[in-house]
């Protein structure tokens, strides 16, 4: 698991720097993708960056069209963010050729099998998810 998760690191890093972005920029892309529209507030808590780091980074985004803000209709202090690259085109260049090759080993297995491996996937995640949160509640040990 540690060196399937060194690589996706790896692959989304290189991704980030060909589309131009900070990687916490492009980690904060795919946190909507899975999300979806969320409030700033929500976004850096998931993203464990302090709310005026996400102020930026959303300012960022904005400016190159990943993302656009919308007022909360039921709390006007609060501002949305919605995500809208899934049309850019760069984006879906950047995966296609992962998708493919990842359709291609997924070909290798049974139905049962890709059933299993998703949902040993899903719970990995929950528990990486999970373990992330518990890092993040502890004091950090000054050196």
């Amino acid at each position: 698991m540690r060196g399937l998760g060194n690589r996706t690191v790896l692959y989304q890093q290189v991704v980030s720097t060909n589309l131009e972005l900070y990687n916490n920029d492009y980690i904060s892309i795919d946190i909507l993708r899975e999300k979806g529209p969320i409030t700033a507030g929500e976004l850096s808590k998931l993203t464990g960056l302090t709310t005026g780091s996400v102020t930026a980074l959303i300012d960022r985004l904005e400016k190159h069209d990943y993302v656009r803000r919308e007022n909360d209709p039921n709390d006007r202090r609060k501002v949305i963010i919605v995500p809208q690259y899934e049309e850019k085109e760069e984006v879906s260049n950047a995966y296609y050729p992962l998708h493919e090759a990842m359709i291609a080993l997924g070909s290798k297995y049974t139905a049962g099998e890709l059933e299993l491996i998703s949902k040993f996937l899903e719970e990995a995640g929950n528990v990486i998810e999970e373990q992330t949160g518990h890092l993040t509640a502890k004091p950090r040990v000054k050196k």
